[in-house]
């Protein structure tokens, strides 16, 4: 574990005859907004910081100093793990980060932050984007697995204060492929059997539907984390089932609204019970297990 500095130690050092050399391990644009005197930006989430790190101090017994956003945040820690696997002898961290050395009252270069920004989608309704939407499947049995994909067909979402309220997804078996099987002769013969009546029978059940009932906020989901319960009825093959999932719901930088989930269906709940241990008492090479996982992608236009 690297050593810590003090926030008032450090602005001593910034006027002394050798200082240190201060690195702001933070994103570029924290960087530009506000940051320390004298300290050079590289943000530690970079490929490049390690690079960056060679041009901005050769010497590697030189004293380096880094920070990030505050004390809990651990961007200056991982950057002190770095610097110190890289052979670097003489790194600090100063733990509180650009928030508490402006609360000490120590001079920053740059503006007083304003409260953050929190992307939102309009309220209303929103068209599914189609080309960037969609669905990746996986099924498997007890030694073996085939992932592949599905299209979206036509969706809406409708949203108010960025929660999901309420929606519609259209399913195009049609466009089931297997991924792993791409160029094998066996795909084809793979689609046709999940094509067929022991599966999705998609001659009489050309497509299925996701219905959003309602979505619930997941309290205190940090960044990353699924921040929506999503409820409503998945229908498949003539049989509607009430489904809930997780997912990571949130707005892009270009103003989309953008979910993604991972979930697992039995599929004997929708009658699709082949090679079922539930419902066949030996199946043998044949068995396939209940567990469908779906991997969903939705973004909007």
């Amino acid at each position: 574990m690297s050593e810590t500095i003090k926030a008032t130690n450090l602005a001593a050092l910034i006027t002394a005859e050798n200082p240190p050399v201060i690195i702001d391990v933070r994103l570029e644009e924290d960087y530009q907004v506000q940051h320390l005197p004298t300290a050079v930006g590289n943000c530690v989430y970079e490929m490049t910081f390690v690079d960056r790190i060679a041009e901005i101090v050769p010497e590697k017994s030189q004293l380096i100093v880094v920070y990030g956003e505050h004390a809990s945040s651990y961007e200056s820690r991982l950057a002190a793990e770095k610097l110190e696997r890289l052979g670097y002898s003489n790194v600090k961290e100063m733990r509180i980060g650009i928030l508490g050395w402006i609360n000490e009252g120590h001079e920053f270069i740059g503006s007083e932050k304003d409260d953050p920004i929190v992307p939102m989608l309009a309220n209303g309704r929103h068209e599914i984007d189609l080309s960037e939407s969609r669905i990746q499947w996986t099924g498997r049995n007890l030694l073996n697995s085939h992932f592949g994909m599905l299209k979206i067909s036509a969706g809406w979402i409708e949203t108010a204060e960025n929660i999901i309220e309420a929606g519609e997804f259209t399913i195009d078996f049609s466009t089931m492929r297997c991924t792993d099987l791409a160029g094998d002769k066996l795909h084809d013969v793979l689609i046709a059997h999940l094509a067929s009546d022991d599966f999705f029978d998609i001659e009489h059940h050309p497509t299925a539907s996701f219905t959003v009932q309602r979505g619930i906020p997941i309290p205190d989901a940090h960044d990353g984390q699924p921040n929506l319960r999503i409820e409503g009825i998945l229908e498949i093959k003539g049989h509607s089932v009430p489904t809930a999932f997780q997912a990571v719901c949130g707005v892009t930088s270009d103003g989309k609204g953008a979910a993604q989930a991972t979930l697992s269906i039995d599929r004997t709940l929708w009658g699709i019970i082949y090679g079922s241990g539930q419902f066949f008492a030996r199946v043998g090479m044949h068995l396939v297990n209940d567990l469908i996982d779906i991997e969903l992608r939705i973004v909007t236009k």
